[in-house]
């Protein structure tokens, strides 16, 4: 039994001397999370939410007040251009139409025969010049006998009375064929209105009958058959048949942050992904820019904005999707991921690991008091200076390892990794973590790797 008991207390003698060695061992050691820096592609990307908005989409109002008597087509259902949609009570404008139309036929027959009355009256010049060519004939002869005094005084009287009234029937019968012409010229005239009147009066018909503009889909339809429908006055907005869709060029309306928009360009890349198809990702290119800040509580532009005050702005960007389907429909809510920025093979580093340090003030602990008095007192605050860098991991002259503080220059940013510029080579290891262990090293820290916890890094800043 004693055996026992003194093996028993040797043991725990043994393990506490261990724990004991282990404790002194590691005092003066801080625990981190490394990694090392490694070549990799690099995507920064701007984010925005919004809707699916067809880039052309037109409302059709009513042009004409009246009854609905039909509608062709529901929502939802495609449409063709030229293709008839709705139409509107149209007897009254139809009648017009019909009663123009017979006295435009009238109008035709009168003409016609105004043109016969004019050959008539043609015909008679022709008789009328030929009865005068004999009675000039006559007169010559009976000028020439009786100054011959051949013809007696009364016979020569009856032939100039003859040649006279010939001449006058000739200047009657070119009279009525200029009134026959000016009568067809009338005709034509008014003919000429009533097309013009039935011109107004089929453009009145027409404007009972709502045609589709363009190939698209019925997005909306707020009227059923049968109800009323008014068109607009002045600065009142009539009513509205149908909203139709041009479904062939989908774009993506969405707002990004005022921080992020100096970032985004016409032409660049976009992805987009839509709420209601979960797992579907539309490619597309960004085709507008808004310039006008929009408040984001209301949506007004800043411009028109009657309030002073300050809140926070989005801007207007349109993503034009380069193959769209047939499963998107406008007012589906969906976020764009635009490509502002892509490198291939650059130096990158987790953004956890980045910190702003500055190892003055490192220096003004560690010189005393009286030293860091006379520097408050001065004004010089070094907090002032922070630097921007990360601690790599070292070892020491005694072989141990130690943070040593490197300030790095960044590129662009990615979804977890940020592009180091210049302070650091490809492989060199640096500190990532934990956070809080982070924000309190000190340059020549002594350090040991935490193994404890696995160590989660991005393989690729793109996103």
């Amino acid at each position: 039994m004693k055996k026992i008991v003194f093996i028993i207390l040797a043991v725990l003698v043994a393990a506490g001397l261990v724990t004991f060695m282990v404790v002194k061992q590691q005092a003066g050691y801080t625990k981190v999370l490394t990694a090392k820096v490694a070549r990799e592609d690099l995507s920064s990307t701007v984010s925005g939410t919004g809707q699916i908005t067809p880039k052309t989409y037109v409302n059709l109002g009513a042009t004409a007040m009246g009854r609905v008597t039909h509608l062709y087509v529901k929502e939802g259902e495609r449409v063709t251009a030229g293709e008839t949609v709705a139409t509107i009570e149209n007897v009254q404008q139809e009648a017009s139409v019909n009663g123009q139309e017979a006295a435009i036929a009238a109008a035709k027959t009168d003409i016609s025969s105004y043109i016969a009355a004019e050959k008539t009256a043609e015909a008679n010049v022709e008789h009328a010049q030929a009865d005068l060519e004999q009675k000039k004939l006559d007169w010559d002869r009976a000028q020439a006998l009786y100054k011959d005094g051949i013809m007696a005084k009364q016979d020569y009287d009856a032939k100039k009375a003859a040649y006279d009234l010939d001449v006058a029937s000739l200047a009657q019968a070119v009279a009525g064929v200029n009134q026959a012409k000016a009568n067809t010229d009338s005709a034509r005239g008014h003919l000429e209105t009533q097309v013009a009147n039935l011109h107004a009066d089929q453009d009145l018909l027409s404007r009972t009958i709502a045609v589709a503009p363009f190939d698209g889909v019925v997005t909306n339809e707020p009227v059923r058959e049968g109800e009323t429908v008014v068109e607009g006055i002045q600065n009142t907005e009539g009513s509205t048949l149908m909203t139709l869709a041009d479904m062939s060029v989908v774009t993506a309306e969405v707002k990004v942050d005022e921080t992020d928009i100096v970032s985004v360009q016409l032409g660049q890349s976009a992805d987009v992904t839509v709420d209601a198809l979960p797992g579907k990702v539309f490619k597309g290119t960004v085709t507008l820019v808004g310039d006008q800040a929009l408040l984001r509580s209301t949506g007004i532009a800043t411009s028109q904005s009657t309030t002073g005050t300050e809140e926070a702005k989005d801007f207007k960007v349109v993503v034009t999707l380069t193959a769209p389907t047939k499963e998107l429909r406008p007012g589906l809510s969906c976020t764009a991921k635009v490509t502002t920025a892509h490198k291939t093979s650059v130096l990158g580093l987790p953004i956890q690991a980045l910190t702003m340090y500055d190892p003055a003030m490192d220096k003004e602990k560690s010189s005393g008091g009286v030293q860091a008095a006379s520097i408050s007192a001065s004004g010089d605050n070094a907090k002032s200076n922070p630097v921007q860098g990360v601690f790599e991991v070292v070892k020491g002259s005694d072989g141990r390892l130690r943070a040593k503080f490197v300030p790095v220059a960044t590129g662009i940013t990615g979804a977890t990794d940020i592009e180091v510029d210049s302070g650091l080579s490809d492989g060199a290891e640096i500190v990532t973590g934990p956070y809080k262990t982070l924000r309190i090293l000190k340059d020549g820290a002594l350090l040991k790797r935490d193994t404890s916890l696995p160590l989660t890094l991005s393989s690729s800043g793109s996103s």
